[in-house]
């Protein structure tokens, strides 16, 4: 039980789009995540999913079961939540600071399995 600085634990990585473990609540865990760029679209079966805005502003596109398409803007102390089987793409135009709170069975990806997949994640 010690506070975590979400700043130094930021600086210890450069990558995007993987997700890094920061701390475990029951069945979730806490993650950071850079982003940069357009990420995949994708939905996720059963997990509903936290992001929220540490720096930067993240977009997310959420397409709607009749194909209609929204564009959200997230920023810097706000936070949006996916429900599980609601199909998204992230994106950020700049380097974009996320917390995630999810289960610890999501899958970055979801229920798709590219080159961003992240099948095992590190913690920090």
């Amino acid at each position: 039980m010690q506070p975590v600085n979400l700043a130094e634990k930021f600086s210890r990585f450069q990558d995007h789009f993987s997700p890094k473990v920061v701390g475990q609540i029951n069945d979730f865990q806490v993650k950071l995540v850079k982003l940069q760029g357009e990420f995949v679209w994708h939905h996720h079966d059963a997990e509903d999913e936290m992001f929220m805005v540490f720096s930067g502003e993240l977009h997310m596109k959420i397409r709607n079961r009749e194909g209609h398409e929204t564009d959200e803007a997230i920023r810097p102390g706000e936070f949006i939540i996916i429900p599980h089987g609601v199909e998204h793409m992230p994106y950020a135009l700049v380097e974009t600071h996320i917390l995630l709170l999810e289960p610890a069975t999501t899958l970055n990806t979801g229920n798709v399995q590219n080159e961003r997949t992240v099948a095992v994640l590190e913690s920090l």
